[in-house]
């Protein structure tokens, strides 16, 4: 009988401390990912393929009314089910997308029985999570800090971006996200200022990548970065510094909503460099695409006299020329930038807009967003602040026939201002308008939920190279980086390719580099810095192939990176595949590419001319892949190449 009590007691034991239990995993659907959260102690960790790639890193939030990161109850958490979504994209990587990721929700309520969720989803390729808040409450509430942390072991390297503090820079425009990378620095590393890193971020620990970003911000959060400083390898969230908001209006800087509130989705995407380059974790997990007429929006390529003729060019005439430019190129926009309103005038922008309708080409036009966040005086200005200001000029617009805008100097990345951006797009949608955004946060998926947003700036762009040497000096590393790592997820308006000069700079590239950026960069609408001038110094078949160029692409494989050194992709439009590549560093490569999958297909490649010694010395030559799939290809110092395969 004592045996039997004995028996019963260590079974009531075990029952309770199973019942106690507050860990749970949720693996991958291939299980080469492993999540291992203890929501009571509100941490997680993660690991791939047995190995363990995050440290115990931190969960939660803290709110004005209560605290989200500590002793929470576990009520429930749910057995882990698959979810599945399917999308189409026209300015990514691929077109059709399917995700597939295993998620957990761990249900959880605090001492004083406020509650909150921790969704977990992890599929073949990362890691997302997020919080939710289930109650119902007409209050607004208020996030003071996000506890969520990525902890990495001690070796981990990383390939970040500083974020550049508010109100300093041109005109007190920053933060742009317009900065050098710091590349293979150590885990740890301070950021040089108080405003963090921004997203994406890119780490390696021993042979594993992994890359952060977040999406789904939507209307009621902030965007997010990751801390300055890093003690322990372990990286926090940052909130952006006070002067990034909307002051037109409630100027809100952290994140506050009435409840339910989810949560931005925290993105780790996790596995070899192949993964990183051909995931779409950042538009899997945004919002899915507005209700709209999509009749209108169409990616294309654009000519842009601004980028390296400046400010005297947006004059009539010239914009008239470059108009014909696109024309010849068949190319479907032309960009007219700043101060247009003063130097041309809207009746003769509604001249220029049905001579380019003649030709098939449609008018682009650049506005200045800026409230009194910035001290930006070119115009026009003002015109977007309000609802009622942008359905005016918007609906003049429309009837002149135009077909796009571009906007640029945001403050940065407050709620109120991640409010103002979807505010423009969701007022340009109504009248059939296409969106740039320039001198402004990365989109983190936004390009899904609003297909009208063609592309981002987010970077530090080719109008940095024109401006001073150094710059150009870094371009072929720089290059490769944003290729990689700014361009993952989101559309990105480098504005690249001069295939000739440019003015009063030596360029450090040749110009198959920059011909292989038309297609390694990707954006909605791509403007080409080359002007109608530095194209008549090129060979017939270079102008061929940018009139022929894709605007967008059905898919992507990767071929041989390394952040900051090289960068080899293919991409597919119907049935053929363009591979490209540049060298980022000034040393020759003899390179051997695994292009199996193209094993017995011949194509044309444009190189460099053996022995060039000026800008433009292309070289054109047909060339089969052999049965092996392996094909040998020679890049010089900062050189490049582009293939198509038919």
């Amino acid at each position: 009988m004592k045996a039997f009590f004995l028996l019963l007691f260590l079974l009531c034991c075990i029952q309770l401390s199973f019942a106690q239990s507050t860990v749970y995993t949720i693996s991958s659907p291939d299980k080469n990912i492993l999540v291992t959260c203890d929501a009571g102690r509100s941490v997680y960790t993660v690991s791939f393929m047995g190995q363990s790639i995050m440290k115990e890193s931190k969960l939660g939030v803290i709110r004005e009314d209560e605290d989200f990161s500590k002793d929470l109850k576990v009520i429930k958490a749910s057995a882990p089910v698959t979810v599945k979504d399917n999308y189409t994209m026209i300015n990514a990587k691929k077109k059709n997308i399917t995700y597939v990721a295993t998620q957990g929700i761990i249900e959880t309520q605090t001492p004083s029985g406020k509650k909150m969720n921790i969704v977990f989803r992890v599929s073949n390729d990362g890691v997302a999570f997020r919080y939710d808040f289930p109650e119902k409450s007409g209050d607004i509430k208020k996030i003071t800090a996000e506890t969520t942390s990525f902890h990495f072991h001690e070796g981990t390297r990383a390939w970040l971006q500083p974020k550049t503090e508010a109100q300093t820079g041109f005109e007190h425009t920053n933060p742009s996200y317009e900065a050098h990378y710091k590349i293979d620095i150590a885990t740890g590393t301070a950021s040089p200022g108080p405003n963090g890193w921004v997203y994406p971020a890119l780490l390696k620990y021993n042979d594993v990548w992994m890359l952060i970003t977040e999406a789904a911000l939507g209307r009621a959060y902030c965007g997010t970065a990751l801390q300055q400083y890093s003690p322990d390898n372990e990286y926090r969230i940052n909130f952006p510094e006070k002067p990034e908001v909307f002051t037109d209006g409630k100027a809100t800087l952290n994140p506050e909503s009435t409840l339910p509130w989810k949560t931005p989705w925290r993105i780790i995407v996790i596995g070899s460099m192949k993964t990183i380059a051909e995931s779409t974790l950042g538009t899997d997990l945004a919002f899915p695409a507005k209700k709209m007429d999509a009749s209108f929006i169409k990616p294309g390529k654009a000519s842009w006299s601004w980028v390296l003729q400046k400010d005297d060019s947006t004059v009539y005439r010239v914009q008239k020329k470059f108009i014909d430019y696109a024309a010849d190129m068949n190319w479907q926009y032309c960009l007219i930038d700043a101060v247009w309103d003063k130097t041309i005038g809207y009746d003769s922008i509604k001249l220029l807009a049905d001579y380019a309708k003649q030709k098939n080409v449609g008018i682009l036009l650049w506005y200045n967003s800026a409230g009194s966040w910035n001290t930006v005086k070119m115009t026009p200005k003002d015109k977007l602040l309000t609802h009622e200001n942008r359905v005016k000029e918007f609906s003049r617009l429309r009837q002149m026939g135009i077909k796009g805008i571009k906007v640029d100097f945001f403050a940065g990345d407050g709620q109120s201002m991640i409010n103002y951006y979807q505010d423009i797009l969701e007022d340009a949608a109504t009248y059939k308008l296409l969106v740039n955004f320039h001198g402004a946060t990365l989109p983190r998926g936004l390009q899904r939920t609003y297909p009208n947003l063609m592309t981002v700036e987010a970077v530090q762009g080719y109008e940095m190279i024109t401006f001073n040497q150094n710059d150009a000096n870094l371009f072929p590393q720089h290059a490769t980086m944003v290729a990689m790592v700014r361009n993952a997820f989101d559309p990105m308006d480098f504005t690249p390719m001069c295939l000739y000069r440019v003015p009063r700079i030596r360029k450090t590239t040749t110009s198959a580099f920059e011909l292989a950026t038309s297609v390694l960069f990707l954006s909605g609408i791509q403007h080409f810095a080359e002007t109608p001038e530095g194209m008549t110094h090129v060979p017939e078949y270079v102008k061929d192939f940018l009139k022929t160029i894709p605007n967008s692409w059905d898919d992507t494989k990767l071929i041989e990176a390394f952040p900051g050194k090289l960068y080899v992709v293919a991409r597919k439009s119907g049935k053929k595949w363009y591979v490209a590549g540049i060298n980022g560093e000034d040393i020759e490569k003899n390179l051997l590419l695994d292009l199996s999958f193209l094993k017995d297909k011949n194509a044309t490649w444009i190189t460099t001319e053996t022995g060039a010694k000026n800008e433009t010395s292309f070289a054109s030559k047909k060339a089969l892949v052999p049965g092996n799939g392996k094909m040998e290809i020679i890049l010089k110092a900062n050189d490049g190449f582009v293939a198509v395969f038919e």
